[in-house]
Formats: C-alpha cells, structure tokens, sequence
C-alpha cells in the first residue's frame, strides 16, 4: 500500500501533466485556427483558376494538354502526408491505413507487377513507410519538404511530380490525406493529382454558363495550358495545409483525452490520499486515547 508522501509525489505528478497537456491542447487549437485562417485565403485564388477553367472549357475547342492525358499504368507514385511530431493519436495510423488500402487498389487494378514510388511528407511517415520497401515498391524522400513546408516547397515538390508524370517517369501520381472537417472530424482522403481528372477541371464550368461572350488571347488551348499547372498547384497548396489543420485538431483530441484522463487518476489519487491521511489521523487518535486509558 502506498504511503502518503508516495501518494502526494504521484498527485503532484500527475497535476504537472494535466496542466502540461492543457497548454498544449491551447497552443495546438491556436494552429488550427491559424490553419483555417490559410485555407480562407488559399479559397479565393482557387476559386478564380477553377473560374477561369471554366470560362475555358465552355468553348467548342478541344483542348491538348499532357498534364490530362491518362496512359498505361505501369509506374504509380503516392505521396502521403504525415506529420513530423507525435503526441496526435492516430492521426499517422489511420493515415498509413489508407496508405495500404490504396497500394492494394493500385495492384488489383494494374497488376501486381506495378512499380509504386511512395513519397512521405514528415518524419514519423517516412518511418513507417520504409517497412514497405521491396522489389517493386520504392520510398523517395524529397530533401527539405516535411509536414511543417511551407509554399515554395509545395511549388518544387509539385513541379517535381509534373515533370516525372510529363517525362514518363510516373504514370499516375496520388496524395493520401486527412482532410480537415472540423475539429472534431477529419476525414481520410486519395485524390488524384496527375492526369488531371475532368471532373475536378468542370467544377467551375457551371459558374460560367451564362458568360460564355470571351475573346481569348492568344487562344483558349494555350491559355488552358497555362493554367492547369496553376489548377494542380493551388490543389497541391491547399491539400498540405489542410493536413496540417488536421493533424493539429488529432494532436487536440489526443491532449483532451489525455487530460481528461489526467483529471479522473488525479481525482482518484487524491480521494486515494484523503482516505489513507484520514486513517492516519484516526490511528493517532486511537493510540493517543489508549495512552490516556492506561493512565
């Protein structure tokens, strides 16, 4: 049984951690709240490209571009976000999950001879990746891009996987993510960066259905080749940061739950020390009363 200087050593402990997890859960909810403030900004730029697409493709003419051209499958690569601290629960398991869910997709539909390149975004996904590697499974680190990158390493880091896709090196390039919801919700996502997807380039077609009177200088092909690396770029900028909200809401649910816990063992430990100082006090009641007795 513990004694009371044991018990008031672990109370005091374990106050330390309730007020430490706290103030972490503070300075991560003040990131994510920053992180919203990014993604705000990042929404009106997106918006105009995805406008101007848009304006674009509501013409007659037929539009050329490498960057949309799907082709055999033979060599994937998936870049997956992670993050490069821990402390976020299971923010980087449930992002690895998804990882090998996709590397199974990837294999039913192309063959299980498929080369796949992983590219990890943060040292703790970086770490969990190198387990993967085998004969047909490659891990490329980019040097100086990690989960905390800001814009110019998104730009070279996306101009990197263009260029591999254009020169052939790549047939299909992915990005795994946690896409940020809410605090409370985020959501495990596989979106496609190269070829572009039609689906993504239409969504600003409908906002330019009824302006459809431009004239395009130099003409409306190699406008749209301007601005589809702008597209996936915009794209590219707004998954990371949308990542990073995400990892810091986990890293919140993770210092809730942990303080949550800190609260109920430093209750427990303190009813623990009451009813044992309680005790104490009683036994010298009771020896100091039989003292008096024998008298």
């Amino acid at each position: 049984m513990a004694t009371l200087r044991e018990l008031k050593t672990r109370i005091g402990s374990v106050a330390s951690s309730e007020k430490i997890t706290g103030a972490m859960k503070m300075i991560s909810s003040a990131k994510v709240h920053q992180n919203e403030q990014a993604l705000k900004k990042l929404a009106p730029f997106k918006e105009q490209i995805q406008s101007i697409m848009g304006h674009i493709l509501s013409t007659d003419e037929n539009f050329n571009s490498p960057l949309i051209e799907p082709r055999e499958v033979r060599h994937a690569s998936i870049v997956v976000y992670g993050s490069d601290d821990g402390l976020c629960g299971a923010y980087n398991i449930n992002i690895f999950k998804g990882l090998l869910i996709e590397i199974s997709r990837i294999k039913e539909a192309y063959g299980k001879d498929v080369k796949i390149s992983i590219y990890p975004i943060g040292s703790k996904m970086a770490k969990a990746v190198r387990k993967l590697e085998g004969p047909h499974l490659d891990v490329i680190v980019p040097e100086g891009v990690d989960s905390k990158m800001g814009g110019e390493k998104v730009n070279e880091l996306t101009h990197t996987l263009r260029d591999n896709f254009v020169n052939g090196a790549t047939d299909l390039v992915e990005v795994v993510y946690m896409r940020f919801i809410s605090m409370g919700k985020q959501r495990l996502t596989t979106d496609q960066l190269f070829p572009v997807l039609a689906d993504e380039l239409l969504q600003g077609e409908s906002r330019s259905e009824e302006n459809q009177l431009y004239i395009f200088e130099p003409d409306p092909n190699s406008i749209f080749n301007e601005v589809l690396p702008m597209f996936v770029t915009s794209s590219m900028q707004e998954i990371t940061v949308e990542n990073r909200a995400s990892e810091q809401a986990a890293r919140v649910m993770a210092m809730q739950a942990a303080n949550d816990n800190a609260k109920k063992l430093y209750d427990a430990l303190q009813l623990e020390y009451n009813k044992l100082r309680q005790e104490s006090i009683t036994t010298e009641l009771l020896d100091i009363l039989g003292g008096q007795v024998e008298r």
